[in-house]
């Protein structure tokens, strides 16, 4: 059971992907400088927690989740006196810092790998997974997530690795007492420099099956699926919990792990109250709905149904066992307001407010993404070379290359989740690169920038920027905000998501219409003639008996 206020839960937690933040030096990259010089735009954001993703040495095969060097910085980003400064002055502003911990996997060119794979005798061919040939093929059949085979043959040695992801990503052999034993010194490093905490990549992945079987082939991948055998394996609560003991425990941290292959269930046995582990997981069931015959790789409208429904489960079973994470972004998906919302200039930003509404005022820490508290949309490039991401390179070879699909749709499914449409540069202000950079960009600009972006925002009081400051400033005054219980109302409606909040003497109804169309809300027994309006993104008036289009209204009795 729950004992004491962590400093955590009552924070707004703010993801920066540095390399599309801000650039300070022209070079076309965003840095830990130019981080620096926004941190007030974060502060008057109301923003208490910077995440921040990986600023770690890499070669950047896949953006920097391909660390070879963790207590390096990475030459495009800055010094080690630069990320001090920068800790410095988050600090003194009164915000916390938490560091990415990506350690599943490093780069092939960590120290590490390159001693691992010099001889099979070499004293660290034990900390990376390497597996004889079978039958004179690889050791199973599972697929990357990057498409292609999750192994790759080692010429010198004849065995083959493991990757889960790129082949320039060999996965850690976390078996190995000795690989735990150097993760936990470099944790308590960062520690020691004041960090605080870590948000942890695919954490669920450490531990696998130590029979690696074969995994079930599905419609359109050649490979298997490898994931019910390296997702909560049967060592990976044997693993954080050690970690707890020996580094976590010793810092007034917060952690958060990434949790593929997640639900409810797993969510309580690494983040509950008392499981000894982690304070909160990231699920994505969420952002998974609604699959096509190519995964992800479609462009399916969601179900609303479906969502209100997984959203309803995480409230109602995390309540009083666990705590939730709360997010519609982050640097793996598509911009909220162009997959949930509508982003047309008729209906963006009153989309983007009420998503604000709808997800922000359920129980759990919320975490914002960069510029999505502009509305910041999908990129829309229809170049395939103005694509950055590894992933989508690969799948648009496997698609389109192997005949699966046209060039047209692939590009059409890109557009509509890939990962890039996250990763443009932030949108500062309307001279050219959006004030992102004086150089040439790492990935081309959104076009709207010229009318999207902050400046503008900070100047206008009905802005989606203005609304998400006093969303949490008045969500940080509410009690019946932070702790309140969950309740789902009218969960078939196809249109409409409301639910109840309630806890010390007060009610609060959310509604949110997902249409462009006038939604009729009825909700039997709430005493509408007690009750307020508490918030709304269509001003200081709202219609009770009926929602008006992407409308998002919270009322409070009490």
């Amino acid at each position: 059971m729950e004992k004491k206020r962590e400093w955590w839960k009552d924070s707004l937690v703010y993801q920066i992907y540095p390399r599309s933040f801000q650039d300070s030096n022209g070079d076309g990259i965003g840095d830990l400088n130019g981080i620096r010089q926004r941190l007030s735009y974060l502060k008057d954001l109301g923003v208490d927690v910077i995440w921040l993703s990986p600023v770690y040495q890499s070669p950047n095969d896949d953006n920097g989740y391909d660390i070879s060097d963790y207590q390096a910085i990475m030459e495009e980003f800055g010094t080690m006196e630069d990320f001090d400064a920068l800790l410095g002055e988050i600090h003194g502003l009164g915000m916390k810092l938490v560091m990415d911990l990506v350690v599943n996997h490093t780069s092939d060119e960590h120290p590490w790998f390159q001693e691992s794979r010099r001889s099979r005798e070499n004293p660290y061919r034990d900390y990376y997974i390497w597996k004889e040939p079978k039958a004179g093929g690889m050791p199973n059949n599972w697929a990357s997530r990057f498409r292609g085979p999750a192994w790759t043959r080692d010429e010198d040695t004849g065995m083959y690795y493991l990757h889960i992801f790129s082949r320039k990503q060999p996965d850690l052999n976390w078996e190995n007492p000795q690989v735990r034993k150097k993760i936990y010194e470099m944790m308590a490093w960062w520690g020691n420099k004041g960090i605080d905490g870590f948000r942890m990549d695919v954490i669920s992945m450490l531990s696998k099956d130590p029979a690696y079987p074969d995994g079930e082939l599905k419609e359109g991948n050649p490979y298997g699926d490898g994931q019910p055998y390296y997702a909560n394996g049967p060592r990976i609560h044997e693993f954080l919990k050690e970690m707890n003991r020996e580094v976590l425990s010793r810092f007034d941290w917060m952690t958060v792990g990434e949790g593929v292959g997640v639900g409810t269930k797993e969510a309580l046995e690494y983040a509950g109250f008392d499981s000894g582990e982690l304070n909160m997981m990231f699920h994505f069931e969420h952002m998974e709905l609604c699959p096509g015959p190519y995964g992800k790789w479609n462009t399916n409208p969601v179900d609303l149904v479906q969502l209100k429904a997984v959203l309803s489960c995480w409230q109602q079973e995390l309540e009083d066992r666990a705590w939730n994470s709360l997010f519609w972004e982050n640097h793996d998906y598509p911009r909220a307001v162009s997959r949930f919302g509508n982003d047309s200039p008729k209906y963006r930003e009153l989309s983007a407010k009420m998503l604000a509404i709808c997800l922000y005022l359920m129980k759990g820490t919320p975490y914002v993404y960069q510029g999505q508290e502009l509305a910041m949309t999908n990129c829309g490039f229809d170049r395939l070379e103005d694509f950055r991401d590894i992933e989508i390179h690969q799948v648009y070879e496997e698609m389109v290359g192997g005949g699966k699909l046209s060039h047209e749709e692939m590009m059409g499914y890109i557009r509509h989740t890939g990962r890039d449409n996250a990763r443009t540069p932030m949108q500062w202000e309307d001279s050219p690169n959006g004030g992102f950079t004086e150089g040439t960009p790492w990935i081309p600009v959104n076009e709207n920038y010229r009318t999207i972006h902050a400046r503008e925002q900070m100047g206008r009081e009905d802005s989606v920027y203005a609304f998400y400051q006093k969303l949490f400033r008045l969500r940080k005054a509410s009690r019946v905000v932070r702790e309140g219980t969950y309740r789902l109302l009218l969960p078939e409606h196809p249109g409409l998501f409301v639910y109840e909040r309630e806890g010390e003497g007060e009610k609060m109804l959310v509604a949110c219409n997902f249409t462009s169309d006038r939604q009729e809300l009825k909700v039997p027994g709430w005493p509408w003639q007690e009750a307020k309006l508490w918030l709304g993104n269509y001003g200081s008036e709202s219609d009770m008996a009926g929602l008006r289009p992407y409308e998002g209204a919270a009322w409070i009795k009490g």
